[in-house]
C-alpha cells in the first residue's frame, strides 16, 4: 500500500492522520505543503483545490483529510469511529510488525 499525507508544519489533524497509519502499521511519505511543495502544485499533484491540510492519498486515490482517512479505514473494519484500532488488528498488527523486523 503506497500512502502518501501531504501535510504542514503545527498541524494537529496532520499530527493525527501520521499517528492513525502509524497505529496501523502502515508506512507513508509525508510531503510538508509551504516547505518542499507550493500550494499549487498540491493542487496540481490532487487534480483539484483543497482547503485543508493533511491530504492523503493512498494507492493513487484521493481520500480526503483527517476525518475521511478515519472513515476510510472504518468502513474497512480496522478501526471504530473513535478512530481507535480495533482489538483483532492489534493482534495482526503486532504479528506484521514481528515479521517485518526479521
Amino acid at each position: 500500500m503506497k500512502i502518501t499525507v501531504y501535510s504542514k508544519p503545527s498541524c494537529v489533524f496532520c499530527d493525527k492522520a501520521k499517528a492513525l497509519l502509524t497505529r496501523l502499521g502502515h508506512e507513508y511519505e509525508e510531503k510538508m505543503v509551504t516547505k518542499d511543495w507550493a500550494v499549487q502544485e498540491l493542487f496540481e499533484a490532487l487534480g483539484k483545490q483543497v482547503r485543508t491540510i493533511p491530504q492523503i492519498v493512498i494507492d493513487g486515490k484521493h481520500i480526503g483529510g483527517y476525518n475521511e482517512l478515519k472513515e476510510y479505514f472504518a468502513d474497512q473494519g480496522k478501526i471504530n469511529f473513535k478512530g481507535e484500532v480495533l482489538w483483532y488488528n492489534l493482534k495482526q498488527i503486532k504479528h506484521l510488525n514481528k515479521v517485518k523486523s526479521l
